[in-house]
Formats: C-alpha cells, sequence, structure tokens
C-alpha cells in the first residue's frame, strides 16, 4: 500500500465517521454515566461503542478532507500521514490515561474506550504510510 492510496482511504474511512456521527438516528446517544463533555451536542456512541460529539465529528470531517485532497499527491499524502500519526498517537495516549481532563480532551470531545482502540490503530496506519514502506515512492515505471 502506497502513502497516496493510504491517505485516501484515510480520508474515506474518516469521512463516514463523521458523517455518521452527524446523524442521529445511526448512533445511540451517550449513556447518563458517560463522561461529561462541555459540547454536548450530538454526543453519541457510533455503532453503540465509538464515543463522538459534534467537535469530534468536525475534527473527523476535517481530516477526512484533508486525506482526500492530499492523496492525489505523493509528497502531500507523506506529509499529512506524518501529521496523523503524531497527532492520533497522542489522541490515543489521552484516550488511555484514567484522568478525566485527558479522556475528554479537556472536556471537549470524548476519547476513552474503543475510541482510543480505533486512534492507536490509525496512528499505526499512518506510520506505515508516512515513516514505513508505504512512505518510498516507486521508481518510473515500477507499479504501485
Amino acid at each position: 500500500m502506497s502513502a497516496p492510496l493510504i491517505a485516501r482511504f484515510l480520508g474515506l474511512l474518516f469521512a463516514v465517521i463523521g458523517v455518521l456521527g452527524l446523524l442521529p438516528w445511526t448512533s445511540p446517544a451517550a449513556p447518563f454515566d458517560a463522561p461529561v463533555v462541555s459540547i454536548e451536542i450530538q454526543y453519541r456512541l457510533i455503532a453503540g461503542i465509538f464515543p463522538a460529539n459534534l467537535a469530534s465529528d468536525v475534527f473527523y470531517l476535517v481530516f477526512a478532507l484533508w486525506g482526500l485532497l492530499a492523496g492525489g499527491r505523493w509528497n502531500a499524502a507523506i506529509w499529512y500521514l506524518r501529521v496523523m500519526t503524531w497527532v492520533f498517537l497522542v489522541i490515543a495516549l489521552f484516550g488511555v490515561i484514567p484522568y478525566f481532563p485527558l479522556y475528554t480532551l479537556f472536556g471537549v470531545a470524548p476519547i476513552y474506550g474503543w475510541d482510543a482502540l480505533l486512534n492507536f490503530i490509525v496512528a499505526i496506519l499512518a506510520a506505515y504510510g508516512g515513516y514505513g514502506r508505504g512512505s518510498i515512492q516507486p521508481a518510473e515505471g515500477e507499479a504501485l
């Protein structure tokens, strides 16, 4: 898998996640015992397990647009994936630390539970595309 392909894939994945979080009939509301966030608009559990609110949906939609645009050029895809590696690694680490301000991103967005695992998997995939074998551009005439 090449960096542009990974960037387009992640852009499409984030577009789906962002749109699903905005559609109230696709996800149940967060339970009453869910951690408190300051932006409670659209505070839901996507697929019943991934916590999301309006702030996280906008965040995913921004990364979706960036990924879809960056997937068209090799250097842009590498830069996108390298930024994603570090951003999503930090978010994943914040999500597993059982300290209230961190696992809710200082009260703005829920990043706890299964969302932390998803963010860690995204960080690994982005690292492969941005720093690993996916970042090696094939020579002229070679297949991607």
